[in-house]
């Protein structure tokens, strides 16, 4: 069985500061800036007056005239869903996590772990997601939903039909579990990257349940969507592919505050030595990096964040600023202060240069001192190299020529 947590309205909880201030009124993320003008996630308040994710700032605000925008904390999300996955593989889960929010795991492994049964595990998780820094983390005051099922996309279904302190679990028979599915709505299909597109439109030709769905052929469903229509049909069945979790990695980090707002040169100046930082600390142990995340936080409040997996691992730090210096330029509004964390490490070989390269430059070197020296002792023209002119004339005079030679 797969098990799936899910946390509504994460982004949301943690930019407003707490679940507590979700119910003051219609709250919704602002779109971030220098981006489309589409709102985040929503809260309960606000979903009632017909305003949802995705919807334009326009929109929204002509359906919710009292809607309270809350400014984007990317950084900072990352950061509370890190320590919430870090709570989870503390029991030994191996997590996969598309999206802040929600993760999902396998609970198999961890039968004989935590008493031997999916009830056990889920119990297991509850106390995990239970301890201080991870109810910091969610900005909690509400629990978590947790379900259970054969597939990811099952147990999400599952988790958005649990309660607050109320596991749900699934059938594990394949046409039991089509049955459980088909009076949810189609809208659970938006979780999924793949066919996020297809429930707006689905909605439009009046299928609304993912039984509806599931009763549509798939040769008109390819026909209509591509590959994203076989794929949403499949999910209604309850077929999933299997889970992918992460590599669970050290992270290193280095912040550097800003004693001005600062933009420009500046910047440009503290990433240096931010990259510096990060080469310099022992825990690198003398590894390339492969993937980093730059963030800032804001002057005008909110943060920024982007993440940069490099073609190949690096430990240059001339190539690592020539390829996160043109992140900055898509900065929003001055920062206070600049975060640089490896996300990735590539091997500790990248450090050194291969043999024949090595090779090489002692060739090259000795190569520079022998015609140093044969010049100073015949003079200038010691050392000549041939230049091909003119290779088709009939005249050999013509066809090369001698030129000065520079190591």
């Amino acid at each position: 069985m797969v098990i799936c947590v899910h946390l509504p309205r994460f982004e949301l909880a943690v930019a407003a500061g707490s679940r507590e201030a979700l119910a003051a009124g219609p709250l919704a993320l602002a779109p971030e800036i220098g981006r489309e003008p589409l709102i985040g996630e929503t809260s309960a308040a606000a979903e009632a007056h017909g305003v949802r994710a995705g919807l334009r700032l326009g929109e929204a605000l002509a359906r919710c005239p009292t809607l309270r925008l809350v400014t984007p904390d990317p950084a900072g999300v990352a950061d509370a869903w890190e320590r919430v996955v870090g709570s989870l593989e503390g029991i030994g889960a191996a997590v996969e996590s598309e999206r802040p929010g929600t993760a999902w795991f396998e609970e198999r492994g961890l039968r004989r772990l935590h008493g031997g049964s999916v009830e056990t595990v889920i119990a297991a998780t509850r106390h995990a997601l239970g301890n201080p820094g991870a109810r910091a983390a969610s900005a909690s005051g509400t629990a978590a939903r947790i379900g259970a099922a054969p597939s990811r996309f099952a147990a999400l279904a599952a988790a958005h039909r649990a309660r607050a302190r109320r596991p749900e679990i699934s059938p594990d028979v394949p046409a039991r579990l089509a049955a459980y599915l088909a009076p949810l709505p189609v809208s659970l299909l938006a979780a999924r990257p793949k066919v996020a597109a297809l429930p707006e439109a689905l909605e439009r030709f009046g299928i609304a349940t993912l039984g509806d769905l599931a009763k549509l052929p798939r040769a008109a469903l390819a026909d209509r969507f591509g590959e994203a229509g076989p794929l949403a049909r499949d999910l209604a069945h309850g077929k999933d592919t299997p889970l992918r979790p992460r590599t669970p990695t050290e992270r290193l980090q280095e912040v550097l505050e800003l004693p001005e707002s600062a933009s420009g040169p500046q910047l440009e100046r503290a990433l240096g030595l931010l990259i510096d930082r990060v080469l310099a600390r022992p825990e690198r142990r003398g590894r390339t990096l492969r993937a980093v995340v730059l963030s800032a936080a804001l002057a005008s409040g909110g943060t920024w964040r982007t993440q940069l997996t490099f073609r190949e691992a690096l430990s240059d730090p001339r190539r690592m600023r020539l390829a996160l210096g043109g992140r900055l330029s898509d900065l929003p509004a001055p920062a206070d202060s600049l975060r640089l964390r490896v996300e990735a490490f590539g091997p500790a070989s990248g450090d050194q240069r291969s043999l024949l390269a090595e090779a090489a430059a002692v060739r090259r070197a000795r190569l520079r001192e022998a015609v140093r020296q044969t010049r100073a002792a015949a003079g200038p023209d010691a050392a000549l190299r041939i230049l091909s002119v003119d290779p088709d004339s009939r005249v050999p005079e013509r066809r090369l020529a001698l030129a000065p030679w520079e190591p």
